[in-house]
Order: structure tokens, then sequence, then C-alpha cells
């Protein structure tokens, strides 16, 4: 018998599975301290938790039967991931429980935001009998922006089309061939943002994705459009919103999630009247709390009898003898996926790993992994997209990953060249460990190079001209921009170069537009790792 320990508050209904199941035990024990836990944990060959109970070294370390943590929910921030994997325990989630719930959300917010039901309630229990204030408009003919096309954005378009809208969607990994086979119309974020009648966002928030919605996108928007967040605070510029709501560029906003949450009491948003706000409801339904018990659930029960699952959201087992080899790559694998992610252009349709000499040798799938998260933790962030999950996210976005092995490694013991292959251009890295040194970039595309990958990069690819360096070098000294480092490769003498310049701070984008000014530059790219 396998035993099963419950300590949050689950519904029975989402772990009847495992109460069926007979080979296994189930307690329910919510409510338990960390010297509790830890005191019983020695006996359960699992543990089922939300966001109350605290998963410690401690508790890991006194768990010596424990095979696997599942966590009823998104979020693992509650467990410690580094210990479970040291331990070979497995750590779960679940990631699709709240889709539909969240997606509906959505789709009740823009509702509620074209016919003002709101503030038309308010008015109504109030004694107010007001049918002119709350003029609304209709969904049907409309066009609905939907950034972000992963599984909540494209259920929100799939319902929207329902209703007769428009969808024009933007997603880093949406190609032409799968934005016509989901029906959409694919378009740039200022494209959307220029011709959208309703934007709805559903992207982690990242680097990349913070304020992608700001000043620049609210000059530029369609007068009247209306706009709704239910994925993450810091998506939309909220300061930015309220000055375009109170120019009657945005007709009305419906929030979800907030930049600080909860939010403060003075927030513009609380008391704004053109504005609808939840204080994060998006999966609080009982059909999500229950399905993300069931999922998780299923993928104990596989654990637990050996079988194949998903979701796993820290590092598989991987034998030592492997693991010694692979190990010191993995930074460098995933610092060449990240790089390559932010220098490439379009949607990433495939990813070719070529692992050369001593590597060729070996089982290089946990190492492909850390290349791939490199990639799409770029775009959807390090919170969503993990070593376990990166190889299942990139097949859902349609994206291949093809790998060669080959004996020739061009002087090098070992080398690791990725190339991006997207719908607008092909770009490629290689990199390999320097006794010494550690991890380096030894090419950009068909140039030589010699870059340590960590810090703020600038990349810039230019003709091979007398005077490019010393202008570049003066401009960045007159802004109070430190180089560290410069690497120059070019194809030969008067033809095609590239720049890589290692910097001591972030270059403010004015400066980079200077730089772009520049003669014989053909363009750039500040990366940072």
């Amino acid at each position: 018998m396998y035993k099963v320990l419950v300590s949050d508050p689950i519904s029975d209904m989402g772990i009847q599975l495992l109460y069926d199941a007979e080979d296994v035990l189930v307690d329910k024990k919510p409510g338990l301290t960390e010297d509790e836990l830890v005191a019983i944990i020695g006996d359960y060959d699992a543990l089922l938790v939300r966001s109350q109970t605290r998963v410690t070294d401690r508790v890991m370390e006194a768990g010596k039967k424990l095979k696997v943590v599942g966590r009823a929910g998104v979020g693992v921030d509650n467990i410690d991931l580094p210990s479970a994997t040291k331990r070979g325990i497995i750590v779960i989630n679940a990631p699709d429980g709240n889709t539909i719930t969240t997606c509906e959300h959505t789709f009740a917010m823009m509702m509620a935001l074209a016919r003002h039901i709101p503030q038309a309630y308010m008015k109504t229990v109030g004694g107010e009998w007001d049918r002119k204030s709350f003029l609304g408009v209709e969904l049907r003919n409309k066009v609905l922006g939907v950034l972000g096309m992963g599984r909540i954005g494209s259920e929100v378009a799939a319902r929207a089309k329902a209703f007769g809208m428009k969808i024009h969607a933007y997603d880093p990994f949406l190609t032409e061939e799968r934005a016509e086979k989901l029906g959409v119309q694919l378009g740039t974020v200022n494209e959307i943002v220029a011709n959208a009648d309703f934007i709805t966002v559903h992207t982690p928030l990242t680097p990349e994705t913070r304020h992608m919605i700001s000043s620049h996108q609210f000059e530029i928007m369609k007068k009247g459009m209306r706009i709704v967040n239910c994925a993450r605070g810091g998506i939309i510029d909220e300061m930015a919103l309220i000055e375009a709501i109170d120019s009657d560029i945005v007709a009305g906003a419906a929030f979800d999630v907030f930049e600080e949450e909860p939010p403060r009491a003075d927030h513009p948003f609380l008391k704004h009247p053109k504005v609808i706000v939840t204080p994060h409801l998006g999966a609080s339904t009982v059909e999500a709390q229950e399905n993300v018990a069931i999922d998780v659930s299923e993928q104990v029960l596989l654990i637990l009898r050996g079988e194949a699952f998903k979701n796993a959201v820290n590092m598989p087992p991987v034998p030592a003898d492997v693991l010694n080899k692979l190990a010191p790559y993995f930074t460098l694998g995933e610092k060449l996926g990240n790089f390559l992610a932010q220098l490439t252009i379009g949607a990433v349709r495939e990813i070719h790993v070529n692992y050369s000499g001593d590597l060729s040798e070996v089982d290089t799938t946990p190492l492909t992994r850390y290349i791939v998260r490199g990639v799409l933790s770029h775009h959807l962030g390090t919170e969503v997209v993990n070593v376990v999950n990166s190889m299942h996210l990139a097949k859902e976005r349609d994206v291949q990953v093809v790998i060669q092995k080959t004996a020739s490694t061009k002087g090098f013991t070992n080398l690791i060249t990725v190339t991006l292959k997207s719908d607008k251009v092909d770009r490629s890295i290689a990199g390999t460990l320097l006794t010494g040194y550690g991890p380096r970039f030894v090419q950009i595309d068909k140039f030589p190079v010699d870059v340590a990958p960590e810090g703020n990069l600038l990349i810039i690819s230019h003709n091979d001209k007398p005077g490019i360096i010393g202008r570049v070098g003066t401009l960045l000294g007159v802004n109070d921009v430190n180089i560290a480092t410069m690497q120059v490769g070019r194809d030969n003498v008067g033809g095609a170069a590239i720049m890589v310049l290692t910097v001591d701070k972030p270059i403010p984008k004015e400066v980079l537009e200077q730089l772009g000014e520049l003669p014989e530059i053909i363009k750039l790219k500040a990366i940072v790792l």
C-alpha cells in the first residue's frame, strides 16, 4: 500500500481517485506545523499540498519514503525544489486546471465592461432607475486583440469567435500556419493595438512583457477601445492606462490582477467610474479547485505506480555517470538558448542542437532540456518553463526540437551549436567550456568570438570599415556606459562583421537609438544574461 498525506484543505471530490485506488491509503491532516509534519512524514510515499504547507528541506529530509510532492495549483514557491531534486523527490503541479475558469472570467469581465454592468447595478440598487447613462457596445463584429495564445488565450479566442468577433492575435511562438489553423489573424503588438476594439492579455510577466502596453501603445491605440487583464499585474502600465482613460483614448478597463496585490487604498483603479476590478478571481471556481486536485491526484498515482507522468517541475533523476558529464554544461546550454531567443526575430519554428566531441557519445536529453528552457523562458518566464516541462511546452507551441551529433569539434573538446529557425530568419550560436575560463560563446552565426555569457551584452552587426569601433566606444563613453570587454569577428576584410561588447550596466534606450544611427551600423541588440 502506498500512503498519501494531504496536509492542506483539498476537496474529497478532487482526490476521489486516490480514495478509490486499491493500492493507496489517504490521510487528511490539514493545519500541521512544520514540526508535526516532520514527525510523521517518514511514513508516507506522497504528500499533497496547496499553498499553506511549506515543504522545507527538513520535511524532505524526514521523508525517507517520499517519492512525490503534489501541488494542487500552479505555484510551487512553498516547496523547496533544490532539496527535492537532491533527494530524488518528484514535484508536480497542475498548470492546466484553471484554464477554462480563467478564460470564462476574462469573458465575464469583457461583457461587464461592454455593458457597464457593475456601474448599472450600483445605481439600480441605490434607488436610481438610470437607463441613459449606460449605453454599451456589442461584441459582434468587433476586433478582439489577444496578446498571448497559450492555453488560456486560445480558449478565449475560440469563445470570442462564437460571439462573432474578429480575432487578431500575437504570441512570440505563433506562426502564420498555426494562426490559420486557429482561425485568427497574426499581428504584432503595435498592429493589434492600432486596430483592436477590445484587447485581452494572456502572457506571463517577464522582463519582455512588463509594460507591454504602455504610453507608446496608448498613443497609437484605436480611440474608444477597451482593455482586459486577467493574466498578471504589470503587463499593462497601470498609470499610463489611467491617463489614456482620462484622455478618452480608452473607453474602459477591467482588471483582475494588479502590479501590487492587494492594491493600495488610493489606487486610481478602485474608484474610477470606467474601471472594473475583481480581487484576482481568475482561478476561483469550484470546478477549478477540483480540477487541479484531480490533475495532481492522477499524476501522483502514476508516479507511485512507476508509470509515465507529466507536469513535473524539478529535474528528474539522471544516472550519476551521465550527470557528471553533463552538469558542467547545464548553465552554458541554458544561456545559449536564452541568448539566441533574445537575438532572433519572428516566431520560432525549430530549435536545432548539434553536440560535437565527447558529448556526442552520451544521452544529452537533460542538457537539451536546459537549452530549450533557455529559448522558451525568454518569452514565457522562468516560473513557467522548467527543465522538465520545456520539451512539452515546445511541442505544445509547435516548436520542433532537432538533435544532431557529430564527432568534429572544430578544435574544441566539446562544442554545442544551437540554431533557431523562425518565420523570418535563422540565427545560430556555438559554445563550449574552456579550462580555467568556464562557459564561453565561441561563434555567433558565422563569426568567431570569445565571449563570457553573462551580464549586459551589446551585439552590433556592421560593415568592416575603419573608425566604427572608435565611434561606438566614444558614444558609449559620453553617455557614461563603461565597456568591460569587446570582441570583433568578421567574415573578410571590409565585409560583414559583428561586434560583441560587455558593458557594466544596461544601455539606455535613447543611447541604443543613437548607436543605430551611426554610419555602417546595420543592426544592434542589447541582451541580458
